[in-house]
Protein backbone atom coordinates (compact mmCIF):
# COMPACT_ATOMS: atom_id res chain seq x y z
CA UNK A 1 0.00 0.00 0.00
CA UNK A 2 1.11 3.33 -0.69
CA UNK A 3 2.42 6.04 1.92
CA UNK A 4 -1.29 7.52 1.76
CA UNK A 5 -4.08 5.33 0.75
CA UNK A 6 -6.16 5.51 -2.58
CA UNK A 7 -9.89 5.92 -1.87
CA UNK A 8 -12.15 5.39 -4.76
CA UNK A 9 -15.29 7.34 -4.47
CA UNK A 10 -18.15 6.66 -7.59
CA UNK A 11 -19.89 9.88 -9.11
CA UNK A 12 -23.11 10.84 -10.29
CA UNK A 13 -24.09 10.79 -13.92
CA UNK A 14 -27.20 12.84 -16.18
CA UNK A 15 -27.45 11.41 -19.64
CA UNK A 16 -27.34 14.16 -22.29
CA UNK A 17 -29.95 16.01 -23.11
CA UNK A 18 -31.87 18.08 -25.82
CA UNK A 19 -30.26 21.65 -23.69
CA UNK A 20 -27.37 20.14 -22.16
CA UNK A 21 -24.62 18.06 -22.74
CA UNK A 22 -24.04 14.25 -20.58
CA UNK A 23 -22.62 15.32 -17.12
CA UNK A 24 -20.50 13.50 -14.53
CA UNK A 25 -20.20 15.18 -10.66
CA UNK A 26 -19.11 14.73 -7.16
CA UNK A 27 -20.85 15.69 -4.26
CA UNK A 28 -17.95 17.92 -2.42
CA UNK A 29 -18.94 16.43 1.10
CA UNK A 30 -17.13 12.90 0.03
CA UNK A 31 -13.81 13.82 -0.72
CA UNK A 32 -13.18 16.60 1.86
CA UNK A 33 -14.38 14.27 3.87
CA UNK A 34 -11.70 11.52 2.86
CA UNK A 35 -9.18 14.07 3.19
CA UNK A 36 -10.26 15.13 6.34
CA UNK A 37 -9.60 12.23 7.40
CA UNK A 38 -6.06 11.08 9.73
CA UNK A 39 -5.35 8.17 11.22
CA UNK A 40 -2.63 8.83 13.99
CA UNK A 41 0.53 6.68 13.75
CA UNK A 42 3.09 8.36 16.38
CA UNK A 43 3.66 11.12 19.38
CA UNK A 44 4.37 13.71 17.35
CA UNK A 45 1.27 16.70 15.23
CA UNK A 46 2.65 15.46 12.30
CA UNK A 47 2.73 11.57 12.93
CA UNK A 48 -0.43 10.81 10.69
CA UNK A 49 -1.70 9.32 7.67
CA UNK A 50 -4.43 11.02 5.42
CA UNK A 51 -5.66 8.79 2.37
CA UNK A 52 -6.11 10.73 -1.16
CA UNK A 53 -9.58 10.55 -2.91
CA UNK A 54 -9.66 9.03 -6.26
CA UNK A 55 -12.82 10.10 -8.22
CA UNK A 56 -13.98 7.15 -10.77
CA UNK A 57 -15.54 8.12 -13.59
CA UNK A 58 -18.32 5.25 -14.79
CA UNK A 59 -16.56 3.47 -16.83
CA UNK A 60 -17.50 1.07 -19.18
CA UNK A 61 -14.89 -1.73 -19.55
CA UNK A 62 -14.49 -4.48 -16.80
CA UNK A 63 -10.72 -4.86 -17.98
CA UNK A 64 -10.70 -0.79 -16.89
CA UNK A 65 -12.54 -1.24 -14.03
CA UNK A 66 -10.64 -4.12 -12.61
CA UNK A 67 -7.40 -2.07 -13.47
CA UNK A 68 -8.21 0.59 -11.35
CA UNK A 69 -9.61 -0.99 -8.19
CA UNK A 70 -6.09 -2.88 -8.05
CA UNK A 71 -4.45 0.73 -7.54
CA UNK A 72 -7.26 1.24 -4.89
CA UNK A 73 -7.11 0.39 -1.08
CA UNK A 74 -10.66 1.25 -0.25
CA UNK A 75 -13.97 2.09 -1.90
CA UNK A 76 -16.42 4.76 -0.52
CA UNK A 77 -20.02 3.84 -2.54
CA UNK A 78 -21.67 6.64 -2.84
CA UNK A 79 -25.27 7.39 -2.26
CA UNK A 80 -27.80 9.08 -5.16
CA UNK A 81 -30.58 11.68 -5.02
CA UNK A 82 -32.22 8.74 -7.48
CA UNK A 83 -33.18 5.45 -6.90
CA UNK A 84 -32.24 1.99 -7.93
CA UNK A 85 -34.70 0.67 -10.65
CA UNK A 86 -37.29 -1.57 -9.28
CA UNK A 87 -37.99 -3.32 -12.53
CA UNK A 88 -34.62 -4.70 -12.42
CA UNK A 89 -35.30 -5.75 -8.77
CA UNK A 90 -38.81 -7.67 -9.95
CA UNK A 91 -40.59 -4.85 -8.60
CA UNK A 92 -43.42 -2.80 -10.01
CA UNK A 93 -42.31 0.85 -10.39
CA UNK A 94 -43.79 2.90 -7.27
CA UNK A 95 -44.84 6.72 -8.40
CA UNK A 96 -42.12 8.40 -5.53
CA UNK A 97 -39.50 6.23 -7.12
CA UNK A 98 -36.81 7.83 -9.92
CA UNK A 99 -34.52 5.14 -11.41
CA UNK A 100 -31.29 6.47 -11.09
CA UNK A 101 -29.76 6.58 -15.31
CA UNK A 102 -28.93 3.41 -16.30
CA UNK A 103 -25.19 4.43 -17.04
CA UNK A 104 -25.17 4.92 -13.33
CA UNK A 105 -26.28 2.04 -11.75
CA UNK A 106 -25.00 -0.42 -14.54
CA UNK A 107 -21.74 0.59 -13.61
CA UNK A 108 -22.35 0.98 -9.92
CA UNK A 109 -23.45 -2.48 -10.07
CA UNK A 110 -20.17 -3.53 -11.56
CA UNK A 111 -17.88 -1.60 -8.92
CA UNK A 112 -19.76 -2.98 -5.95
CA UNK A 113 -19.41 -6.42 -7.40
CA UNK A 114 -16.02 -6.62 -8.17
CA UNK A 115 -15.15 -4.45 -4.74
CA UNK A 116 -16.78 -7.14 -3.15
CA UNK A 117 -15.08 -10.28 -5.15
CA UNK A 118 -11.80 -8.14 -4.02
CA UNK A 119 -13.22 -7.88 -0.05
CA UNK A 120 -11.56 -4.35 -0.70
CA UNK A 121 -13.06 -1.97 2.22
CA UNK A 122 -16.32 -0.88 1.89
CA UNK A 123 -17.81 2.20 2.87
CA UNK A 124 -21.24 2.18 1.50
CA UNK A 125 -23.33 5.19 1.89
CA UNK A 126 -26.90 5.91 1.46
CA UNK A 127 -28.09 4.47 -1.76
CA UNK A 128 -24.50 2.75 -1.88
CA UNK A 129 -25.62 1.04 1.38
CA UNK A 130 -28.82 0.10 -0.36
CA UNK A 131 -27.26 -1.38 -3.57
CA UNK A 132 -24.02 -3.45 -1.68
CA UNK A 133 -27.09 -5.47 0.16
CA UNK A 134 -28.40 -5.97 -3.16
CA UNK A 135 -25.51 -6.83 -4.55
CA UNK A 136 -24.80 -9.65 -1.99
CA UNK A 137 -28.06 -11.16 -2.14
CA UNK A 138 -30.67 -8.59 -0.04
CA UNK A 139 -33.81 -7.01 -0.81
CA UNK A 140 -35.10 -3.51 -0.61
CA UNK A 141 -37.76 -1.93 0.82
CA UNK A 142 -39.02 0.16 -2.71
CA UNK A 143 -40.96 2.51 -0.42
CA UNK A 144 -40.47 2.75 3.35
CA UNK A 145 -43.51 5.09 4.23
CA UNK A 146 -46.08 2.61 2.77
CA UNK A 147 -43.67 -1.12 2.82
CA UNK A 148 -43.45 -0.23 6.63
CA UNK A 149 -46.93 0.52 8.16
CA UNK A 150 -45.47 1.97 11.23
CA UNK A 151 -42.46 4.20 9.62
CA UNK A 152 -41.21 7.16 11.05
CA UNK A 153 -40.51 9.96 8.57
CA UNK A 154 -37.35 9.11 6.98
CA UNK A 155 -37.50 11.47 3.73
CA UNK A 156 -38.41 15.46 2.77
CA UNK A 157 -39.49 16.84 -0.26
CA UNK A 158 -37.96 20.32 0.80
CA UNK A 159 -34.52 20.86 2.27
CA UNK A 160 -34.82 20.44 5.72
CA UNK A 161 -32.60 19.01 8.83
CA UNK A 162 -34.49 15.94 9.37
CA UNK A 163 -33.05 13.91 12.07
CA UNK A 164 -33.51 10.57 13.90
CA UNK A 165 -32.42 8.50 16.74
CA UNK A 166 -30.03 5.61 15.86
CA UNK A 167 -30.44 2.33 17.86
CA UNK A 168 -26.98 0.64 17.82
CA UNK A 169 -26.35 -3.05 18.16
CA UNK A 170 -23.59 -3.63 21.01
CA UNK A 171 -20.91 -5.18 20.27
CA UNK A 172 -20.67 -4.02 15.94
CA UNK A 173 -18.65 -2.09 14.17
CA UNK A 174 -21.25 0.33 15.02
CA UNK A 175 -21.08 0.47 18.25
CA UNK A 176 -17.35 0.71 18.61
CA UNK A 177 -17.42 4.11 16.22
CA UNK A 178 -20.48 5.72 18.13
CA UNK A 179 -19.90 4.83 21.55
CA UNK A 180 -22.64 4.68 24.95
CA UNK A 181 -25.00 7.86 24.50
CA UNK A 182 -28.03 9.21 22.57
CA UNK A 183 -26.74 9.16 18.67
CA UNK A 184 -29.15 11.32 16.01
CA UNK A 185 -28.32 10.89 12.07
CA UNK A 186 -30.01 13.18 9.34
CA UNK A 187 -32.33 11.09 7.02
CA UNK A 188 -33.50 11.60 3.76
CA UNK A 189 -34.25 8.38 1.93
CA UNK A 190 -37.57 6.43 0.74
CA UNK A 191 -35.84 2.90 0.55
CA UNK A 192 -34.20 1.22 2.33
CA UNK A 193 -32.74 -2.36 3.51
CA UNK A 194 -35.12 -5.26 3.84
CA UNK A 195 -33.78 -8.31 3.82
CA UNK A 196 -30.38 -8.42 4.78
CA UNK A 197 -28.02 -10.40 2.59
CA UNK A 198 -25.91 -13.39 3.88
CA UNK A 199 -22.80 -12.48 5.55
CA UNK A 200 -24.30 -9.47 6.86
CA UNK A 201 -26.21 -8.07 9.82
CA UNK A 202 -28.14 -5.06 10.71
CA UNK A 203 -25.36 -3.17 13.14
CA UNK A 204 -28.18 -0.07 13.66
CA UNK A 205 -31.99 1.01 13.46
CA UNK A 206 -34.05 3.76 13.53
CA UNK A 207 -36.40 3.46 16.34
CA UNK A 208 -39.42 2.10 14.33
CA UNK A 209 -36.83 -0.57 13.32
CA UNK A 210 -36.00 0.36 9.86
CA UNK A 211 -32.43 -0.75 8.94
CA UNK A 212 -29.73 2.01 9.38
CA UNK A 213 -26.40 0.40 9.20
CA UNK A 214 -25.25 -2.71 8.20
CA UNK A 215 -22.31 -4.35 8.56
CA UNK A 216 -20.28 -7.93 7.07
CA UNK A 217 -20.46 -10.64 10.14
CA UNK A 218 -16.23 -11.09 8.58
CA UNK A 219 -14.10 -9.90 11.56
CA UNK A 220 -11.24 -9.39 8.93
CA UNK A 221 -13.17 -7.68 6.02
CA UNK A 222 -14.66 -4.13 6.75
CA UNK A 223 -17.48 -3.80 4.50
CA UNK A 224 -20.33 -1.17 6.18
CA UNK A 225 -23.38 0.91 5.07
CA UNK A 226 -24.98 3.56 6.85
CA UNK A 227 -28.44 4.63 5.72
CA UNK A 228 -27.41 8.52 7.15
CA UNK A 229 -24.84 10.87 5.22
CA UNK A 230 -21.63 11.37 7.24
CA UNK A 231 -20.53 13.55 4.74
CA UNK A 232 -23.11 15.97 4.56
CA UNK A 233 -23.30 19.52 6.00
CA UNK A 234 -26.13 18.16 8.36
CA UNK A 235 -23.76 15.26 9.77
CA UNK A 236 -22.57 16.09 13.35
CA UNK A 237 -18.93 15.71 14.29
CA UNK A 238 -19.66 12.23 15.67
CA UNK A 239 -20.24 11.06 11.98
CA UNK A 240 -16.59 11.57 11.29
CA UNK A 241 -15.67 8.48 13.43
CA UNK A 242 -17.36 6.91 10.80
CA UNK A 243 -14.47 7.68 8.21
CA UNK A 244 -11.95 7.29 10.78
CA UNK A 245 -12.76 3.29 11.50
CA UNK A 246 -12.94 3.30 7.93
CA UNK A 247 -9.30 4.16 7.43
CA UNK A 248 -8.30 2.29 10.09
CA UNK A 249 -9.40 -0.83 8.29
CA UNK A 250 -8.15 0.33 4.92
CA UNK A 251 -4.73 0.55 6.98
CA UNK A 252 -4.63 -2.79 8.70
CA UNK A 253 -6.27 -4.80 5.51
CA UNK A 254 -4.05 -7.44 4.26
CA UNK A 255 -4.35 -8.79 1.08
CA UNK A 256 -7.67 -9.45 -0.76
CA UNK A 257 -8.93 -12.38 -0.90
CA UNK A 258 -10.81 -13.20 -4.45
CA UNK A 259 -14.59 -14.86 -4.32
CA UNK A 260 -16.93 -15.12 -6.83
CA UNK A 261 -20.99 -13.58 -6.01
CA UNK A 262 -23.99 -15.06 -7.97
CA UNK A 263 -25.31 -12.90 -10.37
CA UNK A 264 -28.30 -10.98 -9.62
CA UNK A 265 -30.60 -9.27 -11.65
Amino acid sequence: MSNKPLIGINGDFRPARKDAISLSWFNTGYYDSITATRLKTGNRETDFISPIPVLLPPLADDNDLRQMLQMLDGLVLSGCAQDLDPVRLGMEKHPHTRPMPSRREDFDRRLCRMAVEMRMPILAIGGGMQLLNVICGGTIYQHVMEDCPKALHHHDNVETNLRHILNIVPGTRMDKMYGPGEIRVNSNHHQAVNTVAKGFMVSATAPDGVAEAIESTDPNWFAVGVQWHPENETASALDMQVFEQFLQSVVAQKEPVIIRLPKVA
